[in-house]
């Protein structure tokens, strides 16, 4: 054999007239061997094979099966060509099939990064694209568990984005969100895509659910499913998913309340996305400048009538934090659990049990002001409470000396002169002369005649 070296300069020292056994002595190899690569025969690098090769007549069955199943095991796939007569190794079956490249790729699982990807063209005015982007690790002050949700929205043709920031994914949470956002974007596009999430649709056929056919009618909107597992077919709010994540959720202070994150979004979103530049057919402009030629329906002048309702505890000077606010409740809920609930776009919101009965109801001042709204008469029952409570007296020490007072001794003579009055009386009147008397003679005699026996 060969190698590819050997073969440049067999045919080299050929062009320049030597002789196939001038060559042969020159690179040390039989005369038949130079002149059967000189002839074409032979492949560098190739060693021939003395016999038939063995795998050969199963060529067929292994290709059938791998492009029956491209994710069948070779361990499974040598089982079953043992029975049909397979005498070689494993080692020999998977190097036959990375050799010969038998096993085909999975279309089906090559992800959108791995497989060709069709231009889509995004009309002007046409398409907002939604999706929910988790974020991890929020401050622990705001109460959301593991994890924020942010509601993104973004126009497929100029790439204008804003998002709204959620305790949840509900449906409530999801349709102030869409109203917010879409508000911010100047306006609402004639298709809505979203992917199969349960607020929208049922995931399992893509079918818009009646709650929300509700909420797309409000709006004036068609709503549009992606195809399951084509997370590519809305990559225009997928790439802002993960510009936000990295450029703006990375970088937020730990100390920023709920509002002064939602603060700090719209101020990213307008300052960094806006005046990014697009290529048109003009030239290049910026988002912004796109965005405000997109022919954008007027949004509903009232939002959806939905009901966001949302936990919260209570403080001891029973007061409940909401959006950057207080609102007051009755001393009785102080340090209790209570639940905040509001039309979206309404002005009030009311305040309620856990079991459901609405306590008080405050007008909503606008969010992160940081005042407190408080009702008259809970202010006058605070401090009634308050005033009650601190007149207990000083708090006692750990080894203080406390002896019994005046009524403790009171009702200790009382028991003292019961004791010494004698025996109770019966039902009757008459002092009780029954009493129970143990012989311990009879317990010895059994004894002893156990003891006999």
């Amino acid at each position: 054999m060969l190698t590819w070296e050997d073969d440049v300069e067999v045919h080299a020292l050929a062009k320049r007239g030597w002789t196939i056994s001038a060559i042969a002595r020159h690179i040390g190899f039989d005369r038949k061997t130079v002149r059967k690569y000189l002839a074409g025969d032979g492949k560098p690098g190739v060693r021939a094979r003395p016999g038939p090769d063995p795998f050969d007549p199963f060529v067929d069955y292994v290709s059938a099966r791998l492009t029956e199943d491209p994710h069948l095991w070779a361990r499974t796939l040598l089982d079953e060509l043992e029975e049909l007569g397979f005498g070689l190794s494993y080692q020999s079956l998977t190097r036959n099939i990375r050799a010969r490249n038998l096993r085909p790729v999975c279309e089906a699982c090559r992800t959108a990064t791995e497989r060709p990807n069709a231009v889509i063209p995004h009309a002007p005015g046409e398409e907002t694209q939604w999706d929910w982007l988790e974020l991890p690790d929020p401050p622990e002050f705001w109460g959301w568990d593991k994890t924020a949700h942010l509601l993104v929205g973004s126009l497929s043709h100029s790439g204008k984005w804003r998002a709204a920031l959620a305790p949840s994914e509900d449906q409530p949470h999801l349709i102030a969100g869409l109203d917010r956002v879409t508000r911010g974007l100047g306006g609402v596009t004639r298709v809505w895509r979203f992917d199969r999430m349960a607020a929208v649709c049922d995931p399992g056929s893509g079918r818009v659910t009646a709650s929300f056919a509700g909420v797309a009618k409000h709006y004036g909107v068609s709503v549009t499913i992606c195809p399951p597992r084509r997370g590519n077919r809305k990559g225009v709010v997928e790439k802002v998913n993960h510009t936000a994540a990295q450029r703006w959720w990375r970088t937020l202070a730990d100390e920023a309340t709920v509002e002064q994150a939602q603060a700090s979004l719209d101020r990213f979103a307008a300052v960094r996305g806006d005046t990014r530049l697009r290529g048109t057919a003009d030239g290049r402009s910026s988002v912004a400048v796109v965005a405000k030629a997109e022919p954008l329906a007027p949004g509903s002048a009232v939002p959806y009538p939905v009901i966001v309702a949302e936990s919260r505890t209570a403080s001891r000077q029973a007061l409940v934090s909401y959006r950057g606010n207080r609102y007051s409740v009755s001393p009785e809920l102080a340090a209790a659990q209570v639940v905040v609930s509001h039309p979206v776009g309404g002005q009030f919101c009311d305040i309620a049990t856990t079991s459901g009965i609405v306590v008080a109801r405050h007008r909503m001042a606008a969010d992160g002001l940081g005042v407190m709204v408080r009702d008259s008469g809970h202010v006058i029952a605070l401090d009634a409470a308050a005033m009650a409570t601190a007149a207990t007296g000083r708090p006692h020490r750990r080894k203080e000396r406390i002896p019994p007072g005046p009524a403790a001794k009171a009702a200790a003579a009382q028991l003292l002169q019961q004791r010494d009055a004698g025996p109770t009386s019966n039902q009757s009147g008459s002092p009780s002369t029954e009493s129970t008397v143990v012989d311990l003679s009879a317990y010895e005699r059994a004894a002893q005649n156990r003891t006999i026996q």
